[in-house]
């Protein structure tokens, strides 16, 4: 009996989770749809492009960034239904405490969350970066790109009717390491190879290091030049790089544990890193405790109807949303550590939860 009455509650609480992200999916779907749109306005693209753009952004924003609170509005959803359908009154006949019926869906919720970061985050990684790579593809600023890969960092710069395309192991501490850059003429003809160990990027303007210039003339001759140090004029620096390194939402959290050296020397930083690994690790613990959240403002509440339960589930949303990104923001200017700035509001969740299940115990 009672594997049959987990069943349904376990099922029951899924069905509705499903509900919920297929509601927020269509709702991040329409509000989503109308940017992409606008991006491409002014291009010869069908609406088939904005379409796919579309469901290639949202599920990473779903599943990775917005799943706590979804998570806390079906957990809300469910236990207002036995609630108010007098289930948790049948269920307490058969053995059922409220602490039972909590632990059984905050188990669930704990487990989809390593559901997620096995199985979804990988493609979606994948999803969000083919919507990055194609936004840049028709980003108006054709001039100046940048793409980081596992071949290292790729600039693409355009001056003086010559285009540049360098290349890079990796950024280490405001240098570019192992740096080659190739000038392609307007004929499509490459003119000059600059190749070197390092280039300095604290500015616009590099400083490259022992360069080894190759020019090549309409002949096919190439003449081949020392320098001790060169001066190249550049879009990009140190700090526009570096904001590029710091968004990870391209690389899976499996990635991320098992290429992590490899990730350092291609120029991320290693607390950058760290904090992404934390988030994602936190992230089960997370769903569980906002479970456990959503069952006690629901049944420590009596006569509420769905309107009251409702300002509680978004003013609950706002507050915590606003301390993780409080949080995260302490981490980030170095106030607290960045590992540890990712598990300070899951911290605060717990401290809640251990009084507000002392409550539910004694009813």
């Amino acid at each position: 009996m009672n594997n049959k009455i987990n069943n349904y509650l376990m099922s029951y609480y899924s069905k509705i989770l499903f509900n919920a992200i297929l509601i927020s999916f269509c709702l991040g779907l329409i509000l989503n749809l109308f940017e992409e749109v606008e991006f491409f306005k002014n291009s010869n693209e069908s609406l088939l492009l904005p379409i796919v753009l579309t469901l290639s952004y949202i599920p990473n924003l779903i599943f990775i960034n917005l799943m706590p609170f979804i998570i806390f509005v079906s957990a809300m959803w469910f236990f207002i239904s036995i609630k108010h359908n007098n289930e948790l009154l049948t269920l307490k006949v058969f053995g059922y405490s409220n602490a039972k019926i909590i632990s059984l869906i905050s188990i669930l919720s704990f487990f989809w969350g390593i559901l997620i970061l096995i199985l979804v985050n990988p493609v979606t990684s994948n999803m969000v970066k083919y919507y990055e790579k194609t936004k840049s593809n028709y980003s108006k600023d054709t001039d100046h790109l940048v793409t980081i890969n596992r071949n290292g960092v790729w600039i693409k710069e355009t001056k003086k009717n010559n285009l540049y395309i360098i290349n890079a192991e990796g950024l280490e501490n405001n240098h570019l390491i192992d740096v080659s850059i190739n000038v392609i003429s307007e004929e499509n003809v490459i003119t000059q190879r600059i190749e070197a160990e390092k280039a300095n990027i604290s500015n616009n303007a590099w400083d490259i290091k022992n360069p080894k210039i190759f020019n090549f003339d309409k002949e096919g001759n190439i003449k081949i030049k020392k320098s001790e140090n060169m001066e190249f004029v550049s879009f990009y620096n140190v700090d526009k790089l570096n904001s590029l390194f710091k968004n990870l939402d391209t690389i899976s959290f499996i990635e991320l544990l098992t290429r992590d050296k490899n990730l350092i020397m291609r120029g991320y930083e290693k607390t950058t890193i760290s904090e992404k690994i934390n988030s994602f690790f936190a992230l089960p613990f997370f769903l569980g405790l906002m479970t456990i959240l959503a069952a006690i403002f629901t049944i420590n509440t009596r006569n509420s109807n769905n309107i009251n339960y409702l300002m509680i589930a978004v003013l609950t949303c706002a507050i915590i949303y606003y301390m993780k990104d409080l949080s995260v923001a302490l981490g980030k200017s170095d106030r607290i550590a960045p590992e540890i700035s990712v598990w300070i509001p899951i911290i605060i969740i717990g401290l809640i939860n251990s009084i507000g299940l002392l409550q539910i115990n004694e009813k």
